[in-house]
């Protein structure tokens, strides 16, 4: 047999087929609500820890053998070797596991990317533009991004947040958003996604739907139709964080990142009390809910809040600012899970617990800075030099501990001189004390352009939406301008893309653990089975042959 848990096989297995028996005959028969009857579960609680990776679960589970997390881990399936989607940041993490698709599935290949397509935000008169435009996915579409309402205007905030809407669409700047040639209308992030969520497929079958996340571009989330979840609370994570330094966001200190989360956790709260996200109408408790958490994000990235050094100790080993950001993470999911019992609900609700992406290094002397600015600087000076008369060769680009390329020119000349130019830039950047440090190759170990690049991720060359250039990194390298940092995603690397993955109560055998590779697309299948709802009619579950967990 293989790594495979017998148990886990066996339990889950027998449970997935009978309940795909029988959902055979009711969806023969039409009746989407006599086929959610046969699900394991009523509710599924998704809860995404971002930056968490097993590493960190694991250290922490055998720290605290009774916390919320150890009693969660030992009470469902725990799948340690999980990995999130390639690049590994917030966006195309979610929308996995909301879809079961990645980046060349879904279109989402970071949160904020570039389309050849599309036409600038702004544009009336769509005869004759010239397409090719950023797609930012990020606070930068709020009415007002610095506000945690998003622009909504709420007096007594922060502490009145709950009263935000549900329905954050509302509250994006259409003049942000890029322009349809066809329609000449912005596209609006839900419009955006290439396929259906999960949340379309339960509010097909007449369920409650409802999430909580960080900007209220994860309208995103929505689906195309746009009416996927019937409460979405979205207060902006990096608006000013009231209380704190004026001009520094939530995510600048960890202490006010823990304070922003408690909000979207009270948000959870009151939807398993049958309410909405600020308790103000009853509306039952949702079929599919739930939330992410920031502070271990921001625990692993600064190098120090609140008196305390952040990231890790050294490798796998968590800084004790991390230590606390984990203790206060278990805390609200103890919280969570109580009210499922205090509401009597623990009996019919299923936990997943996971993360949209890791977070690089954990080995705090493998850190090496660098300052990313100059080099693609001098990519464009050195095309413009051998083009006499060009413009600049770089359309737009990301770069936190990966290296994603938009480009002017797409040509296989184009993609080729930019690959070759990264390949042989060395320099010096900083290591974790801020000392210099050399690096070579601009940092990267491996270059995927043009047809390559398409390649790597599932597309046809030419696709509007894949980056014509991907780089990754070598392990430890972080690209930022300064010392603020010690750790980023959106790579490649272990560190990266090693999350923690736990399905646990209702549908789940208990003390499960499968070494199995699973990948956190696999959760929209499902979570769609657990609810008794057909996988199949997910778009990328069918597009990529996205397997229920366990893979069996």
């Amino acid at each position: 047999m293989n790594r495979r848990s017998v148990r886990v096989a066996a339990v889950l297995s027998a449970s997935v087929a009978l309940a795909a028996g029988s959902l055979s005959q009711a969806y023969a028969a039409g009746n989407d609500l006599a086929a959610r009857q046969h699900g394991a579960a009523k509710h599924v609680l998704l809860i995404s820890v971002d930056g968490l990776h097993q590493s960190d679960l694991s250290w922490y589970v055998a720290q605290h053998p009774q916390s919320a997390l150890a009693k969660l881990v030992n009470g469902g399936v725990q799948y340690t070797d999980a990995r999130t989607t390639t690049p590994s940041d917030s966006f195309p993490g979610m929308v996995a596991q909301a879809t079961g698709g990645g980046p060349g599935t879904t279109g989402v290949y970071y949160d904020d990317t570039y389309n050849a397509a599309l036409l600038p935000a702004g544009t009336t008169d769509c005869k004759g533009a010239k397409p090719g435009v950023e797609v930012d996915l990020t606070e930068d579409l709020d009415k007002n991004k610095a506000s945690i309402d998003a622009g909504q205007g709420l007096a007594g905030l922060p502490g009145s947040i709950l009263q935000m809407t549900g329905k954050p669409q509302t509250l994006l700047n259409p003049s942000a958003l890029p322009v349809d040639p066809t329609t000449c209308k912005p596209v609006y992030p839900h419009s955006y996604l290439q396929v259906n969520t999960i949340f379309e497929v339960a509010k097909q079958a007449g369920l409650h739907t409802a999430w909580s996340d960080k900007h209220a571009a994860y309208d995103i989330l929505n689906g195309p139709s746009g009416t996927g979840i019937d409460d979405l609370f979205t207060p902006e994570i990096n608006s000013d964080a009231n209380g704190y330094p004026a001009g520094n966001d939530w995510t600048t200190d960890n202490k006010a990142t823990q304070q922003y989360d408690g909000y979207k956790v009270q948000a959870v709260l009151n939807e398993i009390d049958g309410y909405d996200h600020g308790r103000a109408h009853k509306t039952g408790t949702p079929a599919i809910f739930g939330l992410n958490f920031q502070s271990v994000s921001t625990a692993q990235k600064l190098p120090n809040s609140d008196g305390l050094p952040g990231g890790y100790t050294s490798k796998n080993v968590p800084s004790p600012l991390l230590g606390k950001a984990l203790d206060y993470v278990n805390a609200q999911v103890g919280a969570l899970t109580a009210e499922l019992r205090k509401e009597h609900l623990d009996k019919s609700t299923t936990v997943i617990l996971s993360a949209k992406h890791g977070q690089s290094p954990t080995d705090p002397q493998a850190l090496t800075r660098i300052d990313d600015g100059p080099l693609l600087d001098g990519l464009n000076a050195a095309w413009k030099q051998a083009h006499p008369g060009a413009g600049d060769l770089v359309a737009h680009s990301v770069d936190d501990d990966g290296v994603l390329l938009w480009l002017n020119d797409r040509s296989a000349a184009a993609t080729a001189f930019a690959k070759n130019y990264l390949l042989a830039q060395n320099g010096t950047g900083n290591d974790v004390n801020g000392a210099p440090k050399a690096f070579t190759a601009s940092g990267l170990t491996k270059v995927y352009a043009g047809e390559q690049a398409a390649d790597y991720f599932g597309v046809k060359p030419g696709d509007p939406r894949v980056p014509d250039v991907f780089g990754i990194s070598q392990y430890g390298v972080v690209y930022t301008g300064g010392k603020g940092k010690v750790a980023e995603h959106g790579g490649a690397h272990a560190d990266d893309l090693d999350v923690p993955l736990v399905v646990a109560g209702a549908g789940t055998p208990d003390h499960v653990r499968d070494s199995a590779p699973v990948q956190t697309k696999q959760i929209a299948p499902t979570i769609l089975k657990l609810l008794g709802l057909n996988p199949q009619d997910l778009q990328a579950v069918r597009t990529e042959h996205t397997k229920v967990l366990p893979v069996r």
